[in-house]
């Protein structure tokens, strides 16, 4: 068959939506109705501007997409197997089934193409303001004159949705106020919720909304006009000062005789009569499945190939740069690929005991700053809040409009959109991020958080003002449930240190991790450096719990605890001692690092023969129970705090050394 360019759009359109609705249908769950309406925009995008190399999907200079509204997956799925990456129809066919590469919503390192794990709404609009601001970072550090290694765009796909979730409008404000001109967005305009038409709850204008942030608009009135959203995406490219949106009206299902425009296309398959008149709608055989004709495969395969140029071209510039700038060639090779410089550690600052007593926010403080020369790629900030989680670079700028190779990061008072920028951050190779806010305010952060642990990376959390210690500003203020609930999470590592050098090793393991993300979890409240003489060396806080002090003979009961309650139990160890009850005080700052260690190390922290053991943590005591054992107790947070002097609140909750002895005496 000889068909026409407009004939063969068509057609490819068409058998993109039939691809999606017969998936859906043969999974027997899915949104067939939202990718049916995008297909014309997906066109747009991969046919004609998306740049990208479907043999290989992690080229760094490539456009990132980003399917916000990720219930419409098998739009992306579509065309990343039309386009040529590594998806075959039998993995279409094989949609929302055990171990597929299509999964019921996009997910990072499970389909090649997926640029970050989608689904919960207002995550993927946030992820890729993450993705340009990496961007703009990368070119101001690395682009020279004549050298544009990183000028990619960020391009996504949101729903109503999206546009409805408070994430999308701090990561929205953010983005204006910081003129991401290489953000590109498509809203795909349905009216449709699972609930019915949004107008029941959505009648906002979004379009002035926008551009009330800084954003420039753009309106199209069918979903269908290629012509249209093409010549708004050519619009939006020539748009450098600010972000883009365009507005695209369109119709849910489209092709469905009953059930477009309808909440049944929106979280439901077709059903088999509906989608054989969705068939005979586009001129597709009904009596076939999963039909894809040759010319649609040819012709986007075309269109996939032509990226190798694309990037074969950028290897060349990249080689050219290599000789012209050795230098900051190897440091971004090295840091894209995840290392770190030779003897870095070299820098981090060791604390004496003779010190004045230190907050653990202030010894982080210093260690970043220590370190921030020799690893370039350190950037972060807080959510307005860095003097007083001790997070400021104080010898670089901010990252602003007029300096984008800024390493200070202001969030703003956005905790959710931060934890989610930072999530597009850490996916961009040779950026290591990290963003701070206090404990309390991680509950802010719970679906980015969770996304970076689905997806393996790893952003760092500085999570300060950690526990009652926080005084006076109560309970509302004092984090009691968050220790626990975070390392309820799979795949992320929390560290909360007891000293000043532990913390120091707490950001050498946090830097050094891979396969998810770090919290390191700090002390408003002045703490004791402890003696790296008198007591175990803090690098053995690598391996989650060690021996700090050793008891003077055959241990009768062994101490626990974490961050500021370290120095607690070893005043208590002190007392115990004098009154001849041998005690082992063991500093565990992190459960996930114990946990990796082999058994014969666990037990020679924790030998099974001594079951009097007492954990101390000013938090909730679900989860201690698994390291303390029958005949053993916890001393915890089980009520929320109040609002006092910390000093007052030790007493009141028992967080004393007079109360730790007298817990540890009654276990035996």
């Amino acid at each position: 068959m000889d068909l026409d360019n407009q004939e063969i759009e068509t057609l490819g359109i068409n058998t993109v939506r039939i691809l999606s609705a017969d998936a859906v249908q043969k999974a027997n769950s899915g949104h067939p109705g939202t990718p049916m309406a995008l297909a014309p925009m997906g066109h747009v995008l991969w046919a004609d501007y998306m740049k990208y190399n479907p043999k290989n999907p992690h080229w760094a200079n490539r456009d990132r997409f980003i399917l916000s509204a990720g219930h419409a997956c098998m739009l992306q799925y579509s065309f990343l197997y039309l386009t040529g990456y590594d998806i075959s129809l039998d993995d279409i066919k094989n949609f929302r089934q055990l171990n597929s590469k299509t999964a019921g919503h996009p997910e990072y390192g499970l389909a090649p193409g997926i640029d970050v794990t989608t689904g919960p709404l207002g995550q993927g609009f946030a992820n890729g303001v993450g993705f340009a601001i990496g961007q703009k970072h990368l070119a101001a550090r690395y682009n020279k004159p004549g050298f544009d290694l990183f000028d990619y765009k960020v391009y996504a796909i949101c729903s109503d949705g999206d546009m409805m979730e408070g994430v999308t409008s701090e990561a929205a404000s953010i983005a204006g106020h910081l003129e991401l001109g290489n953000i590109i967005y498509l809203y795909d305009d349905n009216h449709i919720s699972i609930e019915g038409d949004t107008d029941i709850t959505f009648n906002e204008d979004v379009a002035k909304r926008f551009e009330a942030y800084g954003w420039h608009v753009q309106t199209v009135d069918d979903g269908n006009d290629i012509a249209a959203i093409a010549n708004a995406i050519r619009n939006a490219k020539g748009e450098t000062q600010k972000p883009s949106l365009i507005k695209v009206r369109t119709q849910i299902a489209y092709g469905s005789p009953n059930k477009v425009n309808t909440s049944g296309a929106h979280g439901s398959p077709l059903g088999a009569a509906e989608i054989r008149l969705v068939k005979e709608f586009f001129g597709f055989d009904p009596d076939q499945s999963f039909e894809v004709p040759d010319e649609v495969i040819k012709y986007y395969a075309e269109k996939g190939a032509k990226g190798a140029a694309l990037e074969a071209k950028w290897n060349d510039l990249f080689s050219a740069y290599k000789e012209q700038y050795p230098e900051l060639a190897a440091e971004y090779e090295l840091f894209s690929q995840g290392g770190l410089p030779a003897g870095w550690e070299a820098n981090l600052p060791v604390f004496k005991a003779s010190d004045p007593k230190m907050a653990t926010r202030q010894a982080s403080g210093k260690v970043l700053n220590a370190i921030a020369d020799c690893l370039p790629a350190l950037i972060g900030g807080s959510a307005d809040l860095a003097p007083s989680t001790d997070t400021n670079l104080k010898a670089y700028t901010s990252f602003t409009t007029e300096h984008r190779d800024g390493r200070n990061f202001h969030f703003g008072i956005r905790e959710h959109a931060m934890g989610s920028i930072l999530n597009g951050m850490a996916l961009t190779n040779g950026i290591i991020p990290y963003g701070a806010t206090f404990l309390m305010f991680s509950e802010y952060m719970r679906p980015p958080i969770r996304l970076a642990a689905i997806m393996k990376i790893r952003p760092i959390y500085v999570y300060t003002h950690d526990s009652i210690g926080v005084g006076e500003d109560g309970t509302t203020h004092q984090p009691v449930e968050q220790l626990i609930s975070l390392r309820s999470i799979p795949n992320i590592t929390l560290i909360r240190p007891a000293d000043a050098n532990e913390s120091a090793q707490a950001w050498r393991v946090a830097l050094e991790h891979k396969d998810g993300p770090v919290a390191l979890i700090f002390t408003r409240q002045a703490l004791p450096i402890l003696d790296q003489d008198k007591y175990a060396k803090a690098a053995g806080l690598e391996k989650g719990a060690y021996i700090l002090s050793e008891a003077s003979k055959t241990p009768e009961v062994i101490l626990i605890a974490t961050g500021s309650e370290v120095s607690l139990i070893l005043q208590a160890q002190a007392l115990l001692e004098a009154e001849g009850v041998s005690t082992r005080v063991v500093s565990m700052p992190s459960w996930e690092l114990f946990e990796k260690q082999d058994a014969a190390y666990k037990e020679t922290v924790f030998p099974k023969v001594i079951k009097k053991r007492l954990a101390v943590e000013m938090a909730s005591p679900l989860g201690w129970h698994k390291y303390v054992t029958d005949g053993g107790d916890i001393l915890a947070m089980t009520t929320f705090g109040e609002s006092a002097p910390a000093d007052e609140l030790y007493k009141h909750f028992g967080f004393t050394v007079d109360n730790v002895v007298k817990k540890a005496k009654a276990l035996l």
